[in-house]
C-alpha cells in the first residue's frame, strides 16, 4: 500500500467572508487530495498551509505579503518545491517582485522553507508560473507568463541555485488543466502524484481524527474496588493515535467476599465543558496549587479594570465557582489601566501571578509579577504582594521603547525561562514580537540573560489587520517543547500558531526553534467558535492535558473562555481542535470486562 499513488491538489481561495477569511488568509496555498482522481477533499479545514513571509523594510517594520497561483512540483531529490506569485497583502501586484517568483521547498508538504524571490527576467510582472523536473535532461523547466501576455521558458540544473540558468526564451502558451472541485471558494491550480505514505501523513496531520475503537483487556484479576477503578481503556483514533481514558465501572453485581469471575459493564468517562465556560473572560489560565485548581483571566466585562480568581477542588468545579477580586486599578499607584492576561505559575515553592498593566496610557503597558505571601490564600487580595515590574539583571526596565505583555514561564533542567510579547512603538510601531530570556527562579521578575527574539508576525495569519504575535504558553513533552502563540487582530481572524524546539536544545538559540507555517487553531477548526486564541494548559488528576482558551460564540460576540482536551497527533504534536464527539464515539462509550475476584 505504501507505493500506491494518490494526487494532491494545491489551490488558493477567494476571500468570500472577510470577517472570517480575509485576503491575507485566502491568498495562501491550500491543499486537497483525491483517491479516485475525480473528487477532491480539502485538508486543514479548507485553510491555508503555506503563507508568504512579510518583507522587512529599512526601518525594521514589516510589509505584509500574500501569494497567488502557486505551482507544486517534484524536486530532483524526492522532496517538493512550490513556485508562486508574490503579491501585496490584498492580492494586488507587488512591485518588489517584478520579474520574480517566490520559491519554497518542503520535505513533506507540511513544513516549508521560503528561499525568497527567484529572478526570472528583468522584465514585467510574472502572472503565471509552472515548473517540471525533466528526468532525462536532469533539468528544471520553468515556464511563465508576463503581464503583457507573452510566455517564456528557462532551464535550470538547480532551481535553488539559478546561477547556471540558461537565458529565458519565448515559448508557446500554456494553460493548466482546468479542475472542478467542490471546495468552498477554491481557485484550483495543479495536482501532483504522491505516494500513499506522503498522502496519509498529510491526511493524518491536516484532518481531525475520530474515535474508532477501544483496547481493553478481556479479563483482569483484582481484589478490591480500588484496583478495578484503576483499569482504563485505550481509545484508538482513525489516524492510529491513542488516548488513555478512565472508566466508571458498574461493580454492583460483584460480591467482593466471594472469589469468582464476574461480567461487568462500564462507561468511558469524558469530562464535557460546554462553550463558553466563562463569558467575557479572555486570555484564561488554570493552574493547580496546593491540591486545588485556580482560574484567572482578563476581565472584558469591566473594561479590563480588575483581575479575579476562582477556586475549586477540580477543573470542572471552576465552571460554577464564585469569583473573588484580587487586583483592581487604583489598588496600586503604578497600575491604573489595562490589567491584562494574568497567569498563575508555581516557581520554587511559591505561587506567582504574571500580568500586564499600565500606569496610564496604552504605551505604558508593561509586564509585572506579584507573589503570594507565605501561607497566603490565593483568594485573598491582601495575601498577594504588590505587583513588581519586570526588569533586566541590572535593575533597568525590561523595555522602554514600547510595551511588554503576556509574560509566561517554563522550567527545564533547573533553569527558568521567561517568554513574552514585546511591541516597539518608538521610533516606529513594529508590531508585537515574541521574546525569550532566562529568569531568576528566586525573583522571577528579574532576567539574568539578554532577551532573544524568537518570532515576528511575518505570515499572513499573524498580521491580519495588525502585526501581532502574542500569548506564548509552553506545553512540554519528553521529546519537545511546544509554545503556542496567538496572532492577528483579536477578532474572528484571531488564531493560534506554534513554535517548537527539542527538549535538549539551547532554548536561547533562535535557530534551534521551528515555527509552523500555518496556524494550529482558527475559526474554521471548531464550528461556532470564532477567533480562538491565547491558550494555556493544565493537567488534571488523571494526567489529561486541557487547553484553556478564549473564542467568540459569534462573530460580534464577546470573548469567552473554553476548555478542550489536548490530543497528540502522529508526530506527538498537540492538536487543539478535537471536539468531544470525535474524542469519544457515543457508540463506543460502553465497555465490558470479565473480572476475576481473587480471595
Amino acid at each position: 500500500m505504501e507505493n500506491e499513488i494518490l494526487s494532491v491538489l494545491c489551490y488558493t481561495r477567494e476571500p468570500l467572508e472577510p470577517e472570517i477569511y480575509s485576503p491575507k488568509l485566502a491568498y495562501s496555498m491550500h491543499l486537497a487530495y483525491t483517491e479516485d482522481g475525480m473528487s477532491y477533499r480539502e485538508l486543514n479545514h479548507n485553510s491555508g498551509v503555506l503563507f508568504a513571509k512579510a518583507a522587512e523594510l529599512s526601518n525594521a517594520t514589516l510589509s505584509a505579503k500574500s501569494l497567488k497561483n502557486p505551482y507544486l512540483f517534484h524536486m530532483a531529490d524526492g522532496s517538493f518545491g512550490v513556485l508562486a506569485i508574490r503579491t501585496e497583502a490584498d492580492g494586488s501586484p507587488d512591485q518588489q517582485s517584478k520579474g520574480s517568483v517566490l520559491l519554497f521547498t518542503s520535505p513533506d508538504l507540511l513544513q516549508y522553507r521560503e528561499l525568497g524571490l527567484l529572478n526570472l527576467t528583468n522584465g514585467l510582472h510574472v502572472q503565471d508560473i509552472m515548473c517540471e523536473y525533466e528526468l532525462a535532461s536532469r533539468r528544471y523547466i520553468l515556464r511563465w507568463r508576463e503581464e503583457d501576455g507573452r510566455y517564456y521558458q528557462r532551464e535550470m540544473a538547480d532551481v535553488t541555485c539559478p546561477d547556471d540558468a540558461a537565458k529565458p526564451k519565448p515559448c508557446e502558451a500554456f494553460t493548466l488543466s482546468p479542475r472542478r472541485v467542490d471546495i468552498e471558494g477554491a481557485v484550483p491550480r495543479n495536482a501532483i502524484r504522491v505516494s500513499r505514505g506522503v498522502a496519509q501523513r498529510l491526511i493524518h496531520k491536516l484532518t481531525v481524527p475520530v474515535h474508532v475503537r477501544n483496547e481493553l483487556p478481556e479479563r483482569v484479576a483484582v481484589t478490591s474496588k480500588e484496583q478495578l477503578q484503576a483499569v482504563k481503556v485505550t481509545a484508538i483514533y482513525s489516524d492510529g493515535t491513542t488516548a488513555i481514558k478512565p472508566i466508571e465501572w458498574d461493580a454492583s453485581e460483584i460480591d467482593w467476599s466471594r472469589p469468582g469471575t464476574y461480567r461487568i459493564s462500564g462507561s468511558i468517562r469524558q469530562d464535557r465543558y460546554t462553550f463558553p465556560m466563562a463569558t467575557n473572560r479572555a486570555d484564561p489560565c488554570i493552574a493547580r496549587w496546593d491540591g486545588r485548581y485556580y482560574f484567572v483571566a482578563t476581565n472584558d466585562a469591566d473594561g479590563n479594570h480588575t483581575i479575579s480568581i476562582r477556586e475549586a477542588d477540580s477543573i470542572f468545579g471552576l465552571v460554577s465557582a464564585e469569583e473573588t477580586k484580587i487586583l483592581g486599578i487604583g489598588m496600586h499607584d503604578h497600575l491604573k489601566r489595562f490589567l491584562w492576561a494574568p497567569e498563575l505559575h508555581g516557581i520554587g515553592g511559591d505561587l506567582y501571578i504574571f500580568l500586564a498593566g499600565s500606569s496610564g496610557e496604552f504605551k505604558d503597558i508593561q509586564s509585572h509579577v506579584m507573589r503570594l505571601k507565605n501561607g497566603g490564600n490565593p483568594r485573598m487580595a491582601a495575601d498577594w504582594g504588590a505587583p513588581i515590574r519586570v526588569a533586566r539583571n541590572d535593575g533597568s526596565p525590561l523595555f522602554q521603547a514600547g510595551i511588554t505583555l503576556d509574560m509566561t514561564v517554563l522550567e527545564r533542567k533547573g533553569r527558568l525561562y521567561v517568554l513574552w510579547a514585546q511591541r516597539e512603538l518608538v521610533p516606529h510601531d513594529l508590531g508585537s514580537w515574541i521574546y525569550i530570556a532566562e529568569g531568576d527562579p528566586r525573583e522571577p521578575w528579574r532576567l539574568i540573560s539578554e532577551p532573544v527574539l524568537l518570532s515576528k508576525p511575518d505570515y499572513g495569519w499573524a498580521n491580519n489587520q495588525t502585526f501581532v504575535e502574542e500569548g506564548p504558553f509552553a506545553l512540554m513533552t519528553d521529546r519537545k517543547i511546544f509554545v503556542t502563540i496567538s496572532g492577528a487582530l483579536v477578532d474572528a481572524t484571531y488564531c493560534v500558531g506554534m513554535l517548537s524546539v527539542s527538549s535538549d536544545a539551547d532554548l536561547l538559540d533562535p535557530n534551534q526553534w521551528t515555527k509552523r507555517n500555518y496556524p494550529l487553531l482558527t475559526s474554521s477548526s471548531v464550528p461556532g467558535e470564532y477567533g480562538p486564541g491565547h491558550n494555556s494548559y493544565v493537567k488534571d488528576e488523571e494526567g489529561t492535558i486541557w487547553s484553556v482558551y478564549h473564542a467568540r460564540p459569534g462573530i460580534g460576540e464577546p470573548r469567552c473562555s473554553g476548555l478542550r482536551r489536548v490530543h497528540f497527533d502522529v508526530d506527538g504534536e498537540p492538536m487543539l481542535g478535537l471536539t468531544e464527539e470525535k474524542d469519544l464515539n457515543p457508540a463506543l462509550a460502553s465497555v465490558y470486562l470479565d473480572v476475576q475476584v481473587e480471595g
